[in-house]
């Protein structure tokens, strides 16, 4: 049982990765911290999106002859899955935009009320 666990450690990191950035979402007062905790619960995402294809032994899905129909079969084991790479592109695209557009609301939020604490910010809107 603990060999297995060892053996996982990558998905450990993932794991306490997304913990750590999911409490700054949640327990943190000051809207930076929330913004770089959504931005390390992302990541932490995507990291294991894209580990979860890669395999030892595995090679690119290109195949060298593709008109030599029926001399092999192939086999898709010995490929590894670019479906979780391409989907974890969009994400890190996605990543970036919503980063961008939360650093924006947050300069308006500033500029507004002064501060980046959330209690404060609500006390002056009573």
């Amino acid at each position: 049982m603990f060999d297995f666990i060892v053996s996982k450690y990558n998905y450990w990191i993932y794991v306490i990765l997304m913990m750590i950035g999911f409490y700054a979402m949640i327990g943190k007062r000051n809207l930076v911290k929330k913004i770089i905790g959504m931005n390390l619960f992302q990541t932490a995402i995507i990291l294991f999106f894209v580990s979860t294809a890669a395999k030892r032994g595995g090679t690119l899905p290109i195949i060298e002859h593709g008109h030599d129909h029926g001399a092999h079969a192939i086999e898709a084991a010995a490929y590894i899955n670019p479906l979780p790479h391409v989907l974890m592109l969009t994400a890190i695209v996605v990543m970036v935009s919503t980063l961008g557009v939360a650093l924006a609301i947050v300069i308006a939020i500033y500029r507004r009320y002064n501060t980046l604490e959330e209690d404060e910010i609500l006390r002056q809107r009573k």
